[in-house]
């Protein structure tokens, strides 16, 4: 996708945003925004980025990359706003009818009248071909 006679390209960020490159087989941190590394378009060469965090809203992360012709010339930028969406299994852990986002007692279970964990019930059944 990069435009015609980039040779190299560069990344900046917000905040919320991780970026790693792989070049030549060495995947390198790209989250320093503003740094000015400049890495290759060779084939091979990955922009791979993350969030770790759910949003505050929607699109508040962007990452732009930024591609150079032979001499460091600025030819053209590309951009992409990210919206982080945070996904969490909330249970009734300690079974006393209140479900609880952060209950220490989520990621264990023990049997029994006096148990904590979320007890999980699958339908096996076939109800469609």
């Amino acid at each position: 996708a990069a435009p015609a006679g980039a040779v190299s390209f560069s990344v900046k960020h917000t905040e919320g945003v991780s970026v790693e490159v792989t070049c030549r087989g060495q995947a390198e941190d790209g989250s320093a925004t503003g740094n000015g590394t400049r890495w290759p378009l060779d084939e091979g060469t990955v922009l791979r980025f993350s969030m770790s965090r759910a949003s505050a809203e929607v699109n508040d992360n962007k990452v732009t990359v930024s591609f150079y012709a032979e001499g460091g010339k600025h030819i053209n930028q590309a951009g992409v706003f990210l919206t982080g969406i945070g996904i969490s299994l909330d249970v009734d852990a300690d079974r006393d009818g209140t479900v609880e986002k952060n209950n220490p007692s989520k990621a264990s279970w023990t049997w029994g009248p006096e148990g904590r964990g979320a007890i999980l019930l699958v339908s096996c059944d076939k109800e469609s071909p």
